[in-house]
């Protein structure tokens, strides 16, 4: 993987430098804020081959079982998951006639009635099972969804043979999910204690459905560990990706580059933004201050958000994920007519017109105001991926810790649940659904 800075128009100072390696140090030392949830900084490395081989193991009994898995989850015990398996599959494959691994849908990331109603709908067509992921169980989102497809799955096959097709993933000792799996019979896997969702990719929460997929998880683990071992304390900074990323970003906020946009010129990569924008806006937006995580997929948002970003308030920088060579080739044919004036394309390959696009919009973004960082992956494969997962998160901690804050809480997400439940008459909530009520 490679980073440059060379069009960000960022100085690094000695000074910015020994900020970020004092960061990167707190997250191994455990003296800085939420130290209590720092158990993903060493995750990629204490990754064992047994957890490997039972999460494999348990991907191969709903393989077996199931040509659909309905994943449910919300936040990091989504999105993570959801990237990895965007970025790895092709996105046609259901218009073949075979295939080859069992689908993995998602549910309970949102309360659309529609939504679920239509893949509940489309689940009777198919041998189903599920991965339900979460610490609680009580999570409003997730906790309806499972219900339903709890629901289902027993109706069709009883109980008992319910409790094969289902597995939890949950915290190790307590919360209604994990009282359910033991009195089901689930088979479980622990999230970590000391793993916040938006950091879980590589646990259970993100291998299982990945390994149900078909996705190696063992490569994706392995970019991860080459990513850990690179940005590691004893990195000197200027070898160290994540420290310098996380130095650019916070050094461009201090400039008033206040929204950062990742972009990529791959639309596999689409999700890989989604969970970024998660990582980083759960983490660092606190206290009234953070930069704002938005995303393009390109050349697409070139003719929607194109215009904004070319001329609209400087307040704006980009970060563009660049992938080095294409699983496939496609050559542009000559056209003896060349109504379309392309004939001047006639003989390269889709790859490198987007590669020249790729370079051009940097450089024309460059020269209206917006900085530009530029991330290169040799490829989209598993271990790519790993490595690029693993570069976001480490960036994260420091980032957060040069902006100030606790990287690791999330204390405003609780304000919607409040006034949602008031509002749903939930037993508790009496003089909070008066005062609400009155309000609206």
């Amino acid at each position: 993987m490679k980073l440059d800075i060379s069009k960000s128009g960022v100085v690094l100072s000695e000074t910015i430098k020994a900020k970020a390696e004092a960061a990167n140090e707190l997250l191994y030392s455990g003296k800085g804020k939420g130290n209590d949830f720092l158990g993903w900084v060493k995750l990629p490395s204490s990754i064992d081959e047994a957890e490997l081989a039972a999460i494999e193991a348990a991907a191969a009994k709903l393989r077996a079982k199931a040509d659909l898995v309905i994943c449910i989850g919300i936040g990091g015990s989504y999105l993570g998951a959801k990237a990895v398996l965007e970025a790895m599959s092709n996105p046609f494959q259901l218009l073949k006639k075979e295939q080859t691994n069992p689908t993995v849908l998602f549910a309970g990331q949102n309360i659309s009635e529609d939504y679920i109603y239509e893949l509940m709908e489309a689940a009777q067509e198919h041998s189903i099972g599920a991965i339900v992921i979460s610490k609680s169980g009580t999570t409003t989102e997730p906790a309806i969804a499972f219900r339903l497809v709890k629901a289902a799955i027993e109706a069709r096959y009883g109980k008992q043979e319910a409790a094969e097709r289902i597995v939890a993933v949950t915290d190790k000792a307590r919360g209604a999910l994990k009282t359910l799996a033991t009195n089901e019979g689930y088979p479980t896997f622990v999230i970590p204690d000391d793993v916040g969702g938006r950091f879980s990719v590589l646990t259970p929460v993100g291998l299982l459905p990945l390994a149900v997929a078909g996705v190696d998880i063992r490569a994706l683990v392995a970019g991860a560990r080459k990513m850990e071992a690179a940005t590691a304390p004893e990195v000197k900074f200027d070898d160290n990706l994540s420290a310098i990323y996380a130095a650019v970003r916070n050094e461009l906020y201090a400039a008033g580059k206040r929204t950062e946009i990742l972009g990529s010129y791959e639309p596999r990569l689409q999700y890989i933004n989604e969970w970024w924008k998660q990582l980083y806006g759960e983490s660092e937006g606190k206290e009234h201050k953070g930069i704002f995580p938005a995303s393009v997929t390109l050349t697409a948002d070139l003719h929607s958000m194109g215009q904004y970003i070319q001329e609209g308030e400087r307040t704006l920088f980009e970060t563009i994920i660049s992938v080095a060579e294409p699983k496939h080739k496609v050559v542009i044919e000559a056209d003896g007519e060349n109504l379309d004036g392309l004939n001047f394309l006639a003989g390269k390959r889709i790859s490198e017109v987007n590669r020249m696009a790729e370079l051009g919009v940097q450089l024309a973004h460059v020269d209206g105001g917006v900085p530009n960082i530029r991330i290169e992956i040799p490829r989209i494969d598993a271990e790519a991926i790993g490595a690029l997962l693993y570069f976001f998160e480490k960036a994260c901690g420091i980032s957060g810790y040069l902006l100030g804050v606790n990287p690791f809480d999330q204390p405003g997400v609780e304000a919607y649940k409040k006034n949602m439940f008031a509002l749903l008459e939930k037993p508790g909530y009496e003089e909070a659904t008066k005062a609400i009520k009155a309000r609206l």
